[in-house]
């Protein structure tokens, strides 16, 4: 799969704030429509100077993989709050690369717009990949909530001062919710419906939970193997 080249990644973390800026005025939160296969993304460190990538590619109708791919890559880019598209991003178009099944949208394991300049990893590479994307993160970055009820499928919104950046959606009885974000194309309750049709079982959606597997898998066998 192809992507577009907006920018250079060998920039500094000012440089990366002013470019966050920027390309968050093209964001674009429109309704998803006919929606099938849906492919996750998750990423991990196995050390301070490498990423591992996995995209896994689900038809939500039968919950089966079509695709999966694996990439590693060396990280320069430094740990930095806010800015992780920048340490992650370069590592997660390798894999994208790979992928030979187009997916009708994209979700991570990260933020969308519920970051401060509207740029979570979601959004950033919903531009380069011109996708429809969702993030669905597990921890709170940005923006106000109240937690909602320990029932499954319960949600609030998540709210910048008066405007409505995503939703806090409990996937499962007794554990902690997570946030959900439009990254690109798509808007809040899409991302949030979507979400809860891929949660099967577990706390995370299901294209989210297998690809992180991956990467788990990955991340030993780089290790230990």
């Amino acid at each position: 799969m192809n992507y577009r080249n907006l920018h250079s990644w060998d920039v500094t973390a000012e440089e990366a704030v002013e470019i966050q800026k920027q390309l968050g005025s093209l964001i674009g939160l429109t309704p998803l429509e006919d929606v099938r296969y849906v492919a996750g993304v998750d990423l991990a460190f196995p050390d301070k100077g490498s990423g591992v990538a996995a995209i896994v590619v689900v038809d939500i109708t039968t919950m089966r993989v079509i695709e999966q791919v694996v990439a590693y890559e060396k990280v320069t880019f430094p740990y930095v709050p806010g800015l992780l598209a920048f340490r992650e991003g370069p590592v997660f178009l390798k894999a994208w690369q790979q992928l030979k099944v187009p997916p009708d949208v994209v979700m991570f394991d990260g933020q969308g717009i519920a970051h401060p300049r509207r740029l979570g990893i979601a959004s950033h590479m919903g531009l380069l990949i011109d996708l429809p994307t969702v993030g669905v993160a597990k921890s709170h970055l940005y923006g106000s909530f109240i937690e909602p009820p320990n029932v499954q499928g319960s949600y609030t919104f998540l709210y910048d001062k008066n405007e409505v950046i995503g939703a806090v959606v409990r996937t499962k009885v007794g554990n902690k919710p997570l946030f959900v974000s439009p990254g690109h194309k798509c808007d809040v309750l899409s991302a949030l419906k979507l979400t809860l049709r891929c949660c099967v079982g577990h706390r995370l959606p299901e294209p989210t939970r297998l690809a992180h597997e991956l990467t788990q898998k990955y991340k030993q066998a780089t290790l230990f193997g």
